[in-house]
Parts: C-alpha cells; sequence; structure tokens
C-alpha cells in the first residue's frame, strides 16, 4: 500500500531536541502541504465564466463573504505576490521583506512546540503580535514606505473586486460560515 501524500503521524506530537535536520524538513514539507491544501485551483480563481456583476448591495455582501472564505488562501498570495513585486524597485526592503518570511516560517508557521524563551512559554497570540508589529516596523524604516502601502492597496482591490465579481458556486455558502455565523433574516412583518 501506498504511503504517497500523506501526512507521517510522527509530526503530530512534540518533538525531541536532538531531532535530526531532515525531521525538521519533513515536517515542514507535511505542514506546507496542509497550509496550501486550503488553495483552490487557479483555473477555478480566474475562470471567466464565473464572472458577473451583483444584483445589488445584499448580494455582493454575500458573494465577497462566500468568495473570502472559499478564496483566502489564494487571496493572501495574491496580495503577498503584488507586494514582493513591488519591492523588486527597492532591493534593500526586498531583503528585509524576505528576511522577515523567514522569520514567519520558522517562528510562527513552522514550529511544533511552543516558543520558550528565558524558561518561559510564549504564547501564538504574541508571537504574532510581536512578528506582525516587527515586519511592519523593518518595512517602513526601509524607506518604501508609500511602494509598500500602495501595493498592499492594490493587493485588497484586486482581492475585493475578484470576491464581488465573482459569482460562487452554491456549495460555497456553507464555508461562508467558517469564521463566524451568519445572523439569521429578519422576520417577515
Amino acid at each position: 500500500m501506498s504511503k504517497y501524500g500523506t501526512i507521517p503521524t510522527s509530526s503530530d506530537g512534540p518533538h525531541p531536541p536532538d531531532s535530526s535536520p531532515l525531521d525538521f524538513i519533513s515536517r515542514a514539507k507535511a505542514r506546507g502541504a496542509s497550509a496550501l491544501a486550503t488553495r483552490r485551483p487557479w483555473r477555478e480563481v480566474a475562470d471567466p465564466g464565473a464572472l458577473a456583476v451583483p444584483r445589488g448591495l445584499g448580494d455582493a455582501y454575500l458573494r465577497a463573504r462566500a468568495n473570502l472564505a472559499h478564496f483566502s488562501m489564494n487571496y493572501a498570495i495574491v496580495v503577498l505576490c503584488v507586494v514582493f513585486l513591488s519591492l523588486l524597485w527597492h532591493p534593500f526592503s526586498l531583503i528585509v521583506f524576505l528576511a522577515c518570511m523567514v522569520a514567519w516560517v520558522f517562528l510562527y508557521f513552522l514550529r511544533d512546540v511552543p516558543l520558550a524563551l528565558f524558561g518561559h512559554t510564549i504564547g501564538d497570540g504574541v508571537v504574532l503580535a510581536v512578528l506582525s508589529a516587527l515586519t511592519l516596523i523593518l518595512l517602513l524604516l526601509t524607506g518604501a514606505t508609500g511602494n509598500i502601502l500602495t501595493s498592499l492597496l492594490v493587493g485588497l482591490v484586486l482581492v475585493l473586486l475578484h470576491a464581488l465579481l465573482h459569482r460562487p458556486a452554491d456549495n460555497i455558502d456553507e464555508e461562508a460560515g467558517r469564521w463566524y455565523t451568519p445572523a439569521p433574516p429578519p422576520p417577515p412583518y
């Protein structure tokens, strides 16, 4: 029986500090694959037959909510690519951006055990807040503030336009409530 495409069970629990670099690489690959598993096929994202203008404000809201939940990983990739491409003309900012990305990968995404500093365990929320603030501060100090903010705005506008214009499939509506529960419609009078 083939085990191709399965995630090894040894990557589920805490790992001893004497684990080899190959173990770390295999755990990183498994986590990366599981994170990218939520990405939708680009053919589905770029389907021109699914584009249509919403019928009203309510329809636009429902579309945006459903598409933002359904294509969230794709949208994150699009925004990161727009920021990356905008930094090509600012090499120092690009180096800082890549260094911050490496820090995010190792300190937040690929960690198997809680982060400990001076014998104290640091929670994921603290790591997230510190990495976010540090990334923002370092990028803004590189002198590309306007470029970064503009590229973030362009990426967010692209995402919002796609979320509004892409007609979601019928099965996407169930996914829209992943992060919150929609309010029921008001009773008729």
